[in-house]
């Protein structure tokens, strides 16, 4: 299994992913997002690749603020169900741990639904920790 930055071909094994989670939307119009998103200098998006297949995904961002220092947000991260806990999930967190530390970034955050015990307990063996009642869940990064 390999992780790769995400290119617009991934279009439809991305789709795939996200209808996973409920997430239904013509291939097209995904196509659109991921190509507004890769314009973005401060985003990160990114791919597990076994085989030729997509088995996860992540996406990230860069967000500033004025009360704290700037984080870098995981907006979405996907393995496919029938893969997980084979080690995409944890490739592509470091991924973006890594792209962080490259922007000068000190934090990662993410915000999981209350209900998604899973996802929780996979983010607090990353070490992650919970961060407010809503699970926002963050992990100080140590060195580049």
């Amino acid at each position: 299994m390999q992780v790769r930055l995400l290119r617009s071909s991934d279009a439809k094994g991305a789709n795939e992913l996200l209808r996973q989670l409920g997430y239904d939307m013509p291939v097209k119009e995904l196509a659109s997002r991921i190509a507004r998103v890769l314009d973005a200098k401060t985003h990160f998006a990114a791919v597990a690749e076994q085989g030729r297949s997509v088995v996860g995904l992540v996406h990230a961002y860069e967000r500033p603020a004025l009360e704290k220092s700037c984080q870098a947000v995981v907006q979405s991260l996907i393995v496919d169900r029938h893969l997980r806990g084979g080690g995409a999930g944890r490739l592509l967190m470091a991924s973006v741990e890594t792209w962080a530390r490259s922007q000068g970034l000190t934090h990662v955050v993410l915000h999981t639904r209350v209900e998604r015990d899973d996802a929780r307990a996979f983010y607090e063996h990353l070490g992650y920790h919970k961060a407010a009642t809503s699970h926002l869940m963050s992990k100080a990064l140590e060195g580049p």
